[in-house]
């Protein structure tokens, strides 16, 4: 992540996260992100922790691209059952690319599928969102998206 700060820390076995850098770059970006990004990046609970729409902790559930990866794609996080009350349903539109890199984040033993954080950046063309799980870091490069917030059983 160009802003976003995560560090893997032995002594205490887990994540160090640190959103402010990015946070304080954002207002900057007002005028080149895509309008469902900026929402999206800029919701109040996004990068509270302690809010039940922060995405950190929320599981990797399911990956989905239409045989026309290049119309679209969407991504489902599952929610924490101790934090979040709903899941969380990202929509890419106008996909120019999608890249997974596996183990990039990984620490021994952790589990693999939880969301450590995100950061969205303007691109010529739209944006790119950047999301570091646990296990893997997931990078899609699109025109826009849009995210929302829904019943866990939906």
């Amino acid at each position: 992540m160009k802003f976003i700060e995560i560090e893997w820390r032995t002594d205490t076995r887990g994540f160090w996260l640190d959103p402010r850098p990015y946070l304080g770059e954002l207002p900057k970006m007002r005028s080149t992100l895509p309008q469902g990004a900026w929402e999206f990046a800029t919701d109040p609970g996004h990068y509270d922790f302690s809010s039940a729409r922060c995405v950190k902790d929320l599981g990797f559930d399911t990956l989905v691209t239409p045989a026309n990866s290049r119309q679209g794609l969407e991504i489902l996080f599952s929610p924490n059952p101790w934090k979040h009350e709903e899941a969380l349903r990202i929509r890419y539109t106008g996909i120019e690319s999608l890249s997974v890199d596996w183990e990039s984040q990984a620490a021994g033993g952790s589990v693999r599928d939880s969301l450590l954080l995100d950061e969205i950046l303007p691109t010529d063309s739209g944006c790119r969102h950047e999301i570091a799980l646990t296990g893997a870091t997931i990078l899609i490069t699109c025109a826009d998206l849009t995210a929302s917030w829904e019943p866990r059983n939906r």
